[in-house]
């Protein structure tokens, strides 16, 4: 099930008579023809995540359950959008083994498009996490896949990828050439680019990057440490205030910092600034949450909506994940997003 999206900012939908194979979404007109939807190109992991049935003790023997889950910064965004009936397109790498395989089942079986992950040795990564009582990551260690594999897919086959996107969301942490292959493309096919940062510090180094982002988005820390100051003990609206004079001034495009309890807030370059609660739910896991809420934002503002509505549902969705121990937000239907699904290709 495809789409083409064309934009038509300066006609009025009444103008124009749509056939029937087309449906409209916020500003776009979607059509039914082979198209990638919104692009996630990114690693995956598997998570293997501890809990403790008592008390937590950080320095000794804690009895409890352990569960194993498909996880990934990008494989978790991808399956979001996947899970509110959008359809992405999947750039990765899998193991050349049997586990591989069952993570690319699993994809298959959220209708993401897998056409552009290959199986390569060492392709997927491993994050090991134990979690406190309150739901937080107290301790964790990962191991890196060796991404090298997707400048390949890019060389090959970038081309008929990005033309027909919706937008691109791209991991911040990879190499720089492939981030700069992946810039490239898609000022080349005219695609808004969403970065999705892991590790603050590559960040700090790839600000460049970072201005050509359609939106930047990180938490209270993280805002901390990219602009080297400290945001802790600030309230919603001193945030918000700091934040509207730090994008200006630093000429990003659009940034989103996330508060936990007290919401999130952003700001634009043109000066549009505000705050959004947070959804208040009973926290079980962390994991994922920064991921749906990204996930959230990238699909509003991919399909029309201004960036105060985009935030909520990024928080919507951060919020369904915090009250599960999964890694990914449930099914929703775009509708209840304030989202237009596709229509359905015909087949």
């Amino acid at each position: 099930m495809c789409y083409t999206v064309v934009n038509m900012h300066t006609f009025a939908a009444d103008d124009f008579h749509f056939p029937p194979q087309m449906t409209v979404l916020g500003h776009h007109f979607i059509s039914k023809e082979d198209n990638m939807g919104i692009v996630v190109i990114g690693s995956i992991f598997v998570d293997i995540k501890g809990y403790p049935m008592g008390e937590f003790v950080a320095t000794g023997r804690n009895v409890g359950s352990v569960i194993i889950k498909d996880g990934g910064v990008s494989r978790n965004v991808a399956e979001d959008i996947a899970n509110v009936e959008l359809r992405p397109t999947f750039v990765s790498l899998i193991d050349d083994s049997g586990q591989g395989q069952e993570v690319l089942a699993k994809l298959k079986r959220h209708k993401i498009n897998t056409d552009y992950i290959r199986a390569v040795p060492e392709g997927m990564g491993t994050w090991l996490a134990v979690f406190d009582n309150q739901g937080d990551v107290a301790a964790s260690i990962s191991r890196r896949p060796d991404l090298s594999e997707i400048d390949n897919i890019l060389d090959e086959q970038g081309d008929e990828i990005f033309k027909d996107a919706d937008s691109i969301v791209v991991e911040f942490d990879m190499e720089r050439a492939t981030l700069k292959r992946v810039f490239e493309l898609a000022k080349k096919y005219d695609k808004d680019v969403y970065a999705v940062v892991s590790n603050m510090s590559i960040a700090i180094a790839r600000r460049d990057l970072i201005r050509q982002n359609a939106c930047f988005v990180c938490n209270l820390q993280e805002a901390g440490i990219f602009f080297s100051e400290k945001y802790d003990d600030f309230s919603v609206a001193q945030m918000e205030e700091t934040l509207a004079e730090k994008v200006r001034q630093a000429r990003i495009p659009r940034m989103v910092v996330t508060m936990g309890g007290d919401g999130a807030v952003y700001a634009d370059i043109n000066g549009e600034s505000g705050a959004v609660p947070a959804m208040h739910v009973d926290v079980r896991d962390t994991t994922g949450a920064g991921d749906a809420f990204f996930a959230g934002v990238t699909m509003g503002l991919t399909y029309g909506k201004d960036l105060r509505e985009s935030c909520k549902i990024g928080t919507r969705l951060a919020a369904s994940v915090i009250e599960t121990k999964e890694n990914v937000c449930p099914r929703f239907l775009p509708e209840e997003l304030g989202l237009s699904a596709p229509a359905e290709a015909e087949t």
